[in-house]
């Protein structure tokens, strides 16, 4: 089996970017595209195969891919998300997917994000945002029970999406913002806090024993090392204007 990593291109529409709760600020587009060529190669040094995925000029927000789709191991779903100018992404993504996986989809009005799933094992965590609804978290509900999987609804008020208050970084460990999200849901793993003065650091990208996390947040990366866990650095500071994060940037996955 090999691993690939499905990315997007970056394009200078960004700087008209959806967001939610941060205030704009003038994205360094070349310096956006430095970052992202070097997050592509630390996905290439934990030995993932970088497929990219060519953005039609407009789509500002197109390079955070991991929105338009959950790919599980035996079916990928195309997702809608909340926002109806990122809705056209999905299908230059399907495109690719379907070469790996059989598809299904999520139908109007349901609306689900991917950055608002968490799967840790058999469990899919699906954040009540507002950019994924009740009627989208159903539909995945009833795909996914297709496949052995269950979903548990985690209702978000305070960020983005889930992953940006939560994400798996070890095996039965989780990095949550306990100010942005109860814990209650998963009162059943070893919670590892991030750093009172580092609101946003909770989301991080596992990769096998690695873990893929933004150098912008020093004092959480300490706990984490601390934790034995072995973590690559990234700058992504450009990305962060945008709202995005480690986990956005890429769609990961087992293949033959």
């Amino acid at each position: 089996m090999r691993t690939v990593a499905i990315t997007r291109e970056l394009t200078d529409a960004i700087r008209n970017c959806e967001l939610t709760f941060l205030h704009r600020s003038e994205i360094d587009f070349a310096r956006a595209q430095q970052q992202h060529l070097r997050y592509q190669s630390a996905l290439t040094s934990l030995g993932c195969e970088i497929v990219v995925v060519p953005a039609p000029p407009g789509l500002a927000d197109s390079v955070f891919i991991e929105d338009t789709a959950l790919v599980l191991d035996d079916v990928a779903v195309m997702l809608r998300p909340g926002v109806a100018s990122r809705q056209p992404e999905v299908a230059g993504v399907a495109e690719v997917l379907r070469q790996y996986k059989p598809l299904r989809t999520i139908e109007p009005p349901g609306t689900v994000d991917g950055g608002d799933l968490l799967r840790v094992g058999n469990t899919i965590f699906a954040g009540l945002s507002t950019r994924s609804n009740q009627g989208g978290i159903r539909q995945l509900h009833d795909i996914v029970s297709d496949f052995g999987m269950t979903v548990t609804i985690v209702e978000t008020t305070k960020c983005l999406h889930l992953k940006s208050a939560v994400s798996e970084v070890a095996p039965g460990t989780l990095l949550i913002n306990t100010a942005w999200i109860t814990s209650s849901a998963f009162e059943d793993f070893d919670l590892i806090p991030v750093d009172k003065n580092e609101a946003h650091a909770a989301n991080a990208l596992r990769i096998g024993s690695n873990l893929i996390y933004p150098s912008s947040f020093p004092r959480t990366m300490e706990s984490l090392v601390n934790r034995g866990i072995d973590v690559v650095p990234v700058d992504l500071t450009e990305l962060q204007k945008a709202e995005g994060a480690v986990t956005c940037c890429s769609l990961i996955f087992a293949a033959p």
